[in-house]
């Protein structure tokens, strides 16, 4: 036997096992065991008298009965799964009888099983004995083999006993060694083996009818043809080795030499038995010796299990007794000897096998005996990472990590990473921390780790395959990018950020790092409003530095509500290229929204040379139909005014565009119109440009009216900018006619004060009091004045502007105004006055005789009796008839006339007249009484309120006359007066 390159193991544990009873004892003794067959839980002995006794699992014999009257049970099938048992009995006078038995059903007359069927196998009536025997599991179709060649095969339903067919299908001139049935769907396949050929022969299905075809020219003895039922092959062993077959052909085979009585398959591994070989020499292992003489020590059988999967041998020892039968029932192996000695072989747990495996180094036989034994993973892992373990203690490191690789899942990386950490095994280093992030097991450090072994080997093409590789994201990303910015892979970090969609970070790695303001701003023209809004507002100022003109149209655009991401179609070109493009970059400009146009990357670090150019090998069209503007709020113009600090005129043309758009928010409006002016009056000042130009700008644009600008700041801008302009403007528009004029005055700006006394003093007078003082301020101005101070004086004069003592005590302030200058104004002023006098002085005097007449008719009708001679009532114009009414005032009435009660008129005396007192009020008179007593009644409830009579003192011109008036009405003291008449 020739298997030195098999690794031998000791997998089984072999143990003796014992009859229960005695009856079971003799049973084994007596060697009248014909043939045996196992399943359903239990073993089946046949003997040569036709007896079947049925074993339990301690091998009691639990039943026994008769199954042929004649003849010994040669054969015996037990149906797996069923109560089924086939028992085949030869007397070579008589032909082979078969039966069928349902061993859980009872015959009423015999008590025995009872038989389904029985069937006399045919051999063309020729008395040859059965060699071999096969059937399949429904027993729908059995095969006989006989020694003289033939084979029968017997078709029919021998469970229910409907009937069978018998048919010889193969006739060979050598002995039938072997039959097995083979079904693959629906084709059915028998082999037959010969002691020089194995045939195949379809007996169902497609091919039916064919002759039978040689598939080897080499047979077998009896005995050494059986199927492996896990993948359906025939398996033949012959003295040089074991061969495999299949419905092609030949499949392996393995070199076993020796001679073997028998073979089978239990679970994976293939059962030999092997005849004892005369005048060997070899010493067996172990070597058992169940009786016999010292003579036949090296005289024995080999029983051996290969598992030629693996290519080991799981179990060899020599036995001293032949084989008479080998069991495979409930998860065991047993060996019957033909001594009647019966042993158990029970398989080694798969721990076991794995710690023999271990203690011997043999870790990759380990690992393929555990993935066949579908052990779970972490236990495979567990046999990788010790294998790895004694790998790198050997010092094969590549291999180490291969193991440690394949244990990834459940090892922990610091494990691993510690002994990989000399700068000598960085590679396998790197190897690991790639798979960890393959794995999705890497945290951050290990990928700044991945990131520094990249960057010590200057490895730019696995940095660029590590992070451009497909599928979901396998590291930390901020890591990564924040690895990238600091080893100066700049390209690489902007590729990670804008795949991911990290746009603010591709904005600052442009901008930044890279110093490519141009492609940042590009960029930022591509993001949706919201990203847009916050990039453009933090890296403003130097994006207006750089790129000042498109910084500020995007600003227009944006704060417009026009704001539209770009898009473009991007072809490739099929010009060469001078310059090959940086892996990273060029993938970069796929994936960014503007593919990198013209630009260039900074080489990475280790790469000598200059620059390498990055334009990407694509020409850039704009998109025919523009994309929809999107929907988002336009911002406050306010928060991009301190983006424009130093560069005014990006500021003014921002403003300007600004303006254009109608804005319901007025107080944007109000910044807008503000800051614009401020900007106008700041370049107005700056060296070097046209001020007059700025000016006027800033001029026509506060001379509208309408625009939401508040003067206050107008007023303060205009000012602080040395704008007088502005300043006269405001106070025009808010009537401040005095301001305007005072502001002239206080420059010295005659001419300035005269124009503005033309044109507002019509409207505001109070302006010639102020233009009397100003031109008598200084002889200079009263020359520049010229005649407008007698124009002044005339003014004041006719509206009466002021008084004369004012007018002098304003001139006498000073020695600028001479006497000539004012001799006209007081002549004419002295003339007024004495005119004024004169009529006050008749006045008085007319007033005088007027009270002095009314006193001394008062006094008349109180002292003096009154004589009525009225004839006719004032009332209806009728003559007088009594009783009649007469009053102090002269008129006269009906007493009927007056509506007088009749009480009244019972009090008439015998004159026929009422005295004035008894009827009231004369009612020609009472009208006029009742004005003068309700002037009355107003004068004294105005004497109480004083406040009406020093706002009217306040805003009178002629002080005099209101106090005069004021003193007739009673504030100042109380006149005398007439109540009523």
């Amino acid at each position: 036997m020739a298997l030195t390159s098999w690794k031998t193991f000791n997998f089984f544990d072999v143990s003796p096992v014992k009859p229960p009873d005695d009856v079971t004892a003799s049973v084994f003794e007596n060697l009248d065991i014909s043939c045996v067959c196992s399943g359903s839980e239990s073993v089946f002995l046949g003997s040569s008298d036709g007896t079947v006794r049925i074993l339990s699992k301690a091998f009691k014999v639990i039943s026994s009965f008769d199954a042929h009257d004649a003849g010994s049970i040669t054969h015996m099938k037990q149906v797996e799964g069923t109560s089924l048992l086939v028992t085949v009995a030869e007397d070579l006078s008589n032909e082979p009888i078969l039966k069928v038995w349902a061993l859980d059903k009872t015959d009423k007359k015999t008590g025995i099983p009872r038989c389904q069927s029985t069937i006399n196998i045919q051999n063309g009536r020729k008395q040859f004995p059965i060699s071999t025997f096969a059937a399949l599991d429904d027993l729908s179709q059995l095969a006989v083999g006989f020694a003289n060649g033939a084979v029968t095969v017997i078709r029919g339903d021998l469970i229910h006993d409907r009937g069978a067919k018998q048919r010889v299908v193969f006739e060979s001139e050598e002995p039938i060694t072997g039959v097995e049935f083979q079904e693959a769907g629906r084709t059915t396949t028998l082999y037959v083996s010969t002691t020089s050929r194995i045939f195949t022969l379809v007996i169902s299905g497609k091919g039916q009818g064919q002759p039978a075809r040689i598939l080897e020219d080499a047979g077998c003895g009896v005995g050494c043809m059986t199927i492996d039922k896990r993948n359906g092959d025939v398996v033949v062993v012959r003295e040089d080795a074991i061969y495999y077959y299949g419905p092609n052909g030949r499949g392996p085979c393995y070199a076993f030499e020796g001679p073997k009585t028998s073979v089978d398959i239990y679970r994976n591994c293939v059962v030999l038995v092997s005849p004892p070989q005369s005048g060997s020499t070899r010493s067996a292992a172990p070597l058992r010796r169940f009786g016999g003489q010292a003579e036949d020590l090296f005289n024995t059988s080999t029983f051996t299990l290969l598992d030629t999967e693996l290519k080991y041998v799981a179990h060899s020892e020599s036995l001293v007794s032949s084989v008479k039968a080998i069991i495979m029932e409930w998860g065991d192996l047993f060996l019957l000897t033909i001594d009647g000695k019966l042993f158990r072989y029970r398989e080694k747990p798969l721990s076991e096998k794995l710690e023999i495996l271990f203690q011997r180094n043999l870790y990759v036989l380990a690992i393929n005996l555990a993935q066949r034994s579908g052990v779970d993973v972490m236990q495979q892992n567990a046999i990788f990472r010790r294998y790895g373990d004694y790998l790198y203690q050997k010092g094969d490191f590549d291999g180490a990590m291969q193991q440690y690789l394949r244990a990834i899942d459940n090892t922990e990386p610091s494990q691993v990473i510690r002994k990989f950490l000399d700068t000598q095994r960085i590679h396998n280093l790197i190897e690991y921390l790639e798979e960890l992030h393959e794995h999705h097991k890497a945290t951050s450090d290990h990928t700044t780790l991945l990131l520094n072994c990249y960057a010590k080997l200057k490895d730019v093409d696995k940095l660029e395959k590590f992070i451009k590789s497909p599928g979901d994201l396998k590291f930390d990303l901020d890591t990564a990018i924040s690895m990238c910015r600091q080893g100066g892979y700049y390209s690489q970090a902007a590729y990670l950020a804008t795949k991911h969609g990290e746009h603010d970070l591709v904005v600052t790695i442009l901008i930044e790092d890279s110093k490519q303001y141009a492609e940042a701003l590009e960029y930022i023209r591509r993001l949706d409003p919201d990203t847009t809004y916050r990039n453009l507002l933090k890296y403003a100022r130097v994006l207006l530095e750089h790129c000042p003109k498109d910084a500020t149209q995007l600003f227009i655009e944006y704060y417009n509500g026009r704001y539209r991401p770009r898009s473009e179609v991007v072809t490739q070109s099929t010009a060469p290229s001078t310059s090959q493009p940086s892996g990273a970059m060029q993938n970069l400009a796929s994936l960014l929204p503007l593919p990198y146009m013209n630009t260039s990357s900074l080489a990475s670090p280790g790469t000598p040379g200059a620059q390498k150019s990055t334009v990407a090998q694509a020409q850039i069209t704009e998109a025919k139909e523009p994309d929809p503007i999107p929907e988002y709020d336009m911002p406050r113009p306010r928060t991009a005014f301190s983006s424009f600090v130093d560069h005014p005129d990006e500021f003014i043309v921002f403003l300007e565009a600004c303006l254009t758009v109608e804005r319901p928010d007025v107080a944007d409006k109000t910044d807008l119109y503000t800051t614009l002016f401020e900007m106008y009056l700041h370049k107005a000042n700056v060296k070097g440009q046209e001020r007059a130009e700025w000016e006027t700008k800033a001029k026509k644009l506060i001379e509208n009216s309408d625009i939401p600008i508040d003067t206050s700041n107008v007023l303060l801008l205009s000012h602080l900018s040395n704008f007088p302009t502005g300043t006269h403007l405001v106070r025009e528009q808010l009537n401040l006619h005095l301001d305007i004029f005072r502001s002239y005055a206080s420059a010295k700006d005659t001419q300035g004060a005269i124009k503005a006394l033309h044109k507002y003093g019509t409207i505001e007078p109070a302006l010639y009091p102020a233009a009397l003082s100003y031109f008598t301020s200084s002889p200079r101005v009263l020359e520049e004045a010229g005649d407008e101070l007698g124009k002044v004086l005339d003014t004041i004069d006719a509206q009466n502007l002021m008084a004369p003592l004012q007018v002098i005590q304003m001139l006498s302030k000073n020695a600028v105004a001479t006497m000539g200058l004012v001799r006209d104004y007081l002549s004419r002023m002295v003339e007024r006055e004495e005119r004024e006098i004169e009529n006050n002085k008749r006045l008085i005097t007319s007033y005088r005789a007027e009270t002095a007449a009314k006193r001394a008719e008062m006094d008349q009708l109180n002292t003096r009796p009154a004589t009525f001679q009225t004839s006719r009532c004032s009332a209806c114009g009728g003559s007088l008839d009594l009783p009649t009414v007469h009053f102090l005032c002269k008129h006269s009435f009906h007493q009927r006339c007056l509506n007088l009660p009749a009480t009244a008129a019972a009090t008439t005396g015998r004159s026929g007249s009422l005295a004035a007192e008894d009827v009231g009020e004369c009612p020609v008179c009472k009208g006029g009484n009742d004005t003068v007593r309700a002037i009355r009644r107003a004068q004294e409830e105005s004497a109480e309120k004083h406040g009406l009579f020093l706002d009217a003192l306040g805003r009178s011109t002629d002080k005099f006359g209101t106090v005069g008036e004021f003193f007739g009405r009673g504030v100042v003291g109380r006149g005398g007066g007439v109540e009523g008449v």
